[in-house]
């Protein structure tokens, strides 16, 4: 699978470990940077990493940042992206299997290592159920057209 993976420079060493063990998976890993730990901005990474996923450069993408929190915001300010921010295993699952998450996002100053690849683990492993949970899959990608049907 590609898989797209982007932090700043407070999950620099923890993505520079996943994007290796990624690699030893057999993943194609597009890593979008930063290329050091020197100081940048979160956002400037979650929309590249964004862009990415939406042209289609990769499948998946995981986002790190100190708390995960500020890239994740990032990486949804893309329509064609729906990004889960996830602490352990059961919640990267589900946001497979019932949000049809695209990118999981992880923050390096709360999670551990081992941790972060269990994470990654369930997301790449498991799929999107479809069904019921596709009509709210849909409504993600156009807020402001559902907002509008359902108050006229």
């Amino acid at each position: 699978m590609r898989i797209a993976i982007a932090s700043d420079h407070a999950a620099f060493a923890l993505k520079t470990t996943l994007a290796a063990w990624l690699r030893a998976q057999g993943h194609d890993v597009f890593d979008l940077g930063p290329d050091s730990d020197a100081r940048v901005d979160y956002p400037d990474f979650g929309f590249k990493l964004a862009d990415a996923i939406a042209q289609g450069e990769a499948e998946r993408g995981v986002a790190l940042c100190g708390s995960g929190i500020g890239i994740s915001i990032a990486v949804n300010r893309h329509a064609a992206v729906r990004c889960a921010l996830v602490s352990e295993p059961l919640s990267a699952a589900l946001a497979r299997e019932h949000n049809d998450a695209n990118v999981v996002a992880l923050g390096a100053r709360l999670v551990g290592e081992d941790m972060a690849k269990a994470c990654i683990t369930a997301f790449l492993a498991t799929a999107f159920a479809g069904g019921r949970h596709q009509p709210r899959v849909d409504k993600l990608g156009a807020p402001s057209l559902h907002v509008a049907k359902e108050s006229a």
